[in-house]
Order: C-alpha cells, then sequence, then structure tokens
C-alpha cells in the first residue's frame, strides 16, 4: 500500500505544478484581451461592467450652464424700452400749519375753575394733529408748549410753505357751550405796490376765495357735530389770518365759561375730526401752480 502510494504522489505533485503553470498562462492571457474581446464583450456582465454607472459623469462632460441671474434693481436691460420722465405734475395740498392761539404770558381767555385757552387749544392740537397726519398731511405747528410766538412768526412758518392751510384755533370767553365755528378774514383790497408785490399785512388778500372754500368745509363737518353750531363759514378781521399767504382759517370753540372742563375735552374728537375732513375736502380744490409765478 505505502509504495502504491510513493508511486502516485509523484505524479499528483507533477500535474500540480503542470496545473499551476496553465492557470497562470491562462491568467497572462485574460490580462490581455484580444481585439475581439475589447470591440465586443462576451458576457452580459462584462458589458454591463463597460457600461458608464447612472450616477456618474463622463470625464469630458460640462456641467449644466447656470441660469441667468435677474437684473439687480435699479439696472435695466439692454433690449428694455427707455422710460420716459413723466412731465412734472402741479403740487397740491400737502401740510397743514396748526397755530394753537396765545401761549407763555398770553394766557388769552379765562373762564372759572382755572381754564385756561392757551392751555386748551394745545392739547386740542394734539388730537387735531393725528388726525391730519392718519390722512397723509404732513402737520407743522407754530408752537409745541408754552411759548408765544409773534403773529408774524407764525405767519411766516405758513408763507415759507408749498402747498400748505392755515388754522388757528381759539376757545371762545363766550358763547353758546358746545358749539364750533370757523371765521375768515374779511375782504381786503389787493394793496400792491409799485412793483406789483403783495404787502406783508395784506397777504391773505389773493387767498380769500380759497380761504372761504375751506372754511365751509370745515364748519359743514362740525356742524354735523355739533348742534348749534352755525352751517357756513363767517367772517372777521382776525389778525392772525391777514398776514398769511396761504389758505386760512380760525377754528373758535365755545367757550371757557362752562363749568366742567371736561366738557371741553369731550369736545376735541369730534373738532379734530372735521378740521381732518375739512382739508381732505378742500385738497382737490386747492392746486398750487408748478410756476412760482402764477397764483393759485
Amino acid at each position: 500500500m505505502g509504495n502504491r502510494v510513493r508511486g502516485l504522489l509523484p505524479k499528483y505533485i507533477l500535474t500540480g505544478a503542470c496545473l499551476a503553470v496553465l492557470l497562470s498562462a491562462i491568467g497572462s492571457l485574460r490580462a490581455h484581451p484580444t481585439p475581439s474581446e475589447l470591440a465586443a464583450p462576451s458576457s452580459p456582465k462584462a458589458r454591463q461592467a463597460q457600461q458608464p454607472s447612472p450616477t456618474s459623469q463622463p470625464a469630458t462632460s460640462q456641467a449644466p450652464a447656470s441660469p441667468a441671474a435677474p437684473p439687480s434693481p435699479g439696472t435695466t436691460s439692454p433690449s428694455a424700452a427707455p422710460q420716459t420722465t413723466p412731465p412734472a405734475q402741479p403740487a397740491g395740498l400737502n401740510v397743514v400749519v396748526l397755530d394753537p392761539a396765545h401761549g407763555g404770558t398770553d394766557l388769552g381767555a379765562r373762564g372759572t375753575g382755572g381754564i385756561r385757552e392757551s392751555e386748551i387749544v394745545l392739547e386740542f392740537a394734539a388730537q387735531i394733529r393725528t388726525a391730519l397726519e392718519s390722512l397723509g398731511f404732513q402737520v407743522m405747528q407754530t408752537r409745541q408748549g408754552n411759548q408765544n410766538p409773534s403773529f408774524d412768526d407764525r405767519s411766516a412758518i405758513a408763507n415759507a410753505q408749498r402747498g400748505a392751510v392755515f388754522v388757528t384755533l381759539h376757545i371762545a370767553s363766550t358763547g353758546m357751550p358746545g358749539t364750533a365755528r370757523v371765521y375768515v378774514m374779511t375782504d381786503l383790497p389787493p394793496g400792491n405796490d409799485a412793483t406789483g408785490l403783495i404787502s406783508w399785512d395784506r397777504a391773505q388778500a389773493p387767498f380769500l376765495s380759497l380761504s372761504r372754500k375751506f372754511g365751509d368745509y370745515v364748519q359743514g363737518f362740525l356742524a354735523q357735530r355739533f348742534k348749534g353750531s352755525p352751517n357756513t363759514v363767517q367772517a372777521a378781521a382776525v389778525r392772525q389770518l391777514r398776514t398769511t399767504a396761504a389758505p386760512a382759517i380760525a377754528v373758535e370753540v365755545s367757550s371757557v365759561a362752562v363749568e366742567d372742563r371736561a366738557a371741553l375735552d369731550r369736545m376735541a374728537p369730534g373738532v379734530a375730526d372735521a378740521i381732518a375732513r375739512g382739508a381732505s375736502a378742500f385738497r382737490p380744490s386747492y392746486v398750487i401752480a408748478a410756476n412760482p409765478g402764477e397764483r393759485p
């Protein structure tokens, strides 16, 4: 038995060596595929291996072009039609100058219980300002606290504006409590000098008709809110209106003779609403010409 195994063993070793040589030769052949194998893979797996993965990109491919960024604000596309500048529009009513009357050492009308006109009109002005600003008006005041600007200084604030109206606020010393009335300046002769300029103390003359229209709007709304108030504006020689070169009215609330100041305080919202609505209604009627030399 042992001799038989020894006789066969060299054959198996030789056969194994030959097999190794054969496998090495085959491997060498597989490492160098023939041109036909390169042209036509022999198996589906080989064909799949040569195809690019769906997720891979060929080395020569380019990334897709990014979409063009939209033009930044303020830039114009070369192909866009040129924009033309709109013609200049006439300036309209934009500013309301509120004038709380009196102030400082000038207390105005005084009533029982320490009621002072100069204090009450300042509080009315605060509510009127809020109502006007809510409708888009710019509001300027001739005084913010307990000062007493001169008549000319108050008028100068309005005269320096373009597209403005002037409202001076007063509390009457007498009159039916709970009522309010609007005054405009009495008729004034033009009073032009040799140069054609209007003198300062007749600055209101060219604006009398506009002042009356503005006053009628405000008075109409006051009459709706406060029973007993007149329906139309009244004319009076109000010093503060005479030197104002703009539509100008005086609003007077009655009166400091009330026993309880709260009665006046309760009128403030209604007065503010009437003035704001009156200014808004008057707005389309007041157009200032674009040429400063033209009159409204």
